[in-house]
């Protein structure tokens, strides 16, 4: 049954109407942004934060929904009572994975804001590879699906080189820049009309990490932290209070695994739905064939990184799997489920021992999996330095930048004895 709120982003919205995206993985929504504009779609990220962002999330949500979904709600407000867009002329977009966590509620929480605003005439589209919806001017096709796939991958591999590089570089912002003009190539050569090789994909990926690895760099001693916890707040500057930033001015080096390991723990639950319950075998073939292909792709950035001698690259996501079942079961796979133990695992076994787990404040998966499963992992692994940081609309940014001196000084002294 659809929704009475549904409304639905048709085709000849395509030429007139801006969409605009909350941003929560910067380097991977601007590459998917120009990729989907050569479609003929007109997108803009919002990157507006701030506590006035902050309240205008809570004036439109209640203070009980979590803290990504405030934020989310309070970008698209802000930026519709801002005057700058006409609003007959404008949809919403929003990702989801049809889970059984609270942001399976996002778009019709978005909706609810809408009308309460008297904007409930704005389409709110959902991303999703669920099909939870339909929107005839916005349909996934396997031509889009591919070129978005590659997104993923170029996001991550920019990702892990600018977070490698921006510590060092000698030149404040070097690393930014390039990975911008990146981004720009990029999406041009994997915008609609252009045909993907993936010989020439492997090639970029090589000439890539050569750019960067060509940047002046001074390899002073820095300690590296780990990120880890809800996909949100894991990755948006703004939900995490631009955390990545923080530990750069701070002296460390942030290493956070890319967004297509989230994107492998979902493929590999359908699996384990079949094995685990029965249910589902012509999706669990389909899951097999997709789950091998992203593990083989995913090895090919890695294989880059690797060989340049300069950059550290993934460890194989399999080993990451197995690593899970070392301290939680895979049927555990609401919100970040086991993805997020085996991610802490397996950053301190690659040499990663000071991990920052980002949550926010009430999720109750990431309480589980993220917060709950701390001592385990040390149990596991002794010499892991770990804290937990809530991030919500009440919390105290200096409070949080405190906690995080503090683990900071211990990752210091820590790393200082085990040498």
């Amino acid at each position: 049954m659809q929704d009475k709120s549904f409304v639905p982003f048709t085709k000849d919205m395509i030429r007139d109407h801006t969409i605009l995206v909350p941003n929560m993985l910067p380097r991977h929504f601007k590459l998917m942004i120009r990729i989907l504009e050569t479609y003929g779609y007109h997108f803009e990220l919002l990157e507006s934060s701030g506590p006035r962002v902050i309240e205008t999330g809570l004036k439109y949500a209640h203070n009980d929904i979590c803290y990504p979904a405030i934020l989310v709600i309070g970008q698209f407000m802000d930026a519709l009572l801002s005057g700058k867009y006409d609003l007959h002329k404008t949809a919403l977009v929003m990702f989801q994975t049809g889970g059984g966590c609270r942001a399976s509620n996002y778009i019709s929480l978005i909706r609810k804001a809408l009308a309460k605003a008297g904007m409930d005439y704005i389409p709110v589209i959902s991303l999703s590879l669920a099909g939870i919806e339909k929107h005839p001017g916005f349909q996934l096709s396997v031509h889009k699906l591919h070129r978005l796939l590659y997104a993923v991958l170029y996001g991550d591999l920019l990702m892990s080189l600018v977070n490698q590089v921006r510590p060092y570089e000698r030149e404040a912002g070097a690393a930014e820049r390039l990975a911008e003009q990146w981004t720009d190539r990029l999406g041009e050569e994997l915008g609609s009309s252009g045909r993907i090789r993936y010989g020439h994909i492997r090639r970029n990926y090589h000439e890539i990490v050569r750019s960067f690895a060509q940047i002046p760099m001074e390899r002073a001693g820095k300690v590296k932290v780990g990120i880890v916890g809800e996909i949100y707040v894991k990755y948006s500057p703004f939900g995490n209070n631009d955390l990545e930033r923080f530990l750069i001015r701070e002296g460390a080096e942030p290493v956070v695994p890319g967004f297509l390991d989230f994107c492998l723990f979902c493929v590999y639950n359908g699996m384990m739905d079949y094995r685990l319950y029965g249910y589902g075998r012509m999706r669990h073939l389909f899951d097999e064939g997709a789950y091998r292909l992203l593990c083989r792709k995913r090895a090919d950035v890695s294989r880059a990184l690797a060989e340049s001698g300069v950059f550290a690259g993934f460890t194989p996501f399999d080993e990451v799997v197995g690593m899970a079942d070392e301290a939680i079961s895979r049927a555990v796979k609401m919100g970040e489920g086991w993805l997020l133990t085996a991610e802490m695992l397996e950053l301190s076994r690659s040499g990663c021992k000071n991990i920052i787990c980002t949550q926010p404040f009430g999720c109750l998966p990431n309480h589980i999996c993220g917060k709950g499963m701390m001592k385990p992992v040390k149990e596991l692994c002794p010499d892991t330095n770990i804290v937990a940081i809530d991030y919500d609309a009440g919390a105290s940014r200096v409070n949080q930048e405190n906690r995080l001196k503090l683990m900071l000084a211990n990752a210091v002294h820590h790393d200082a004895a085990a040498v």
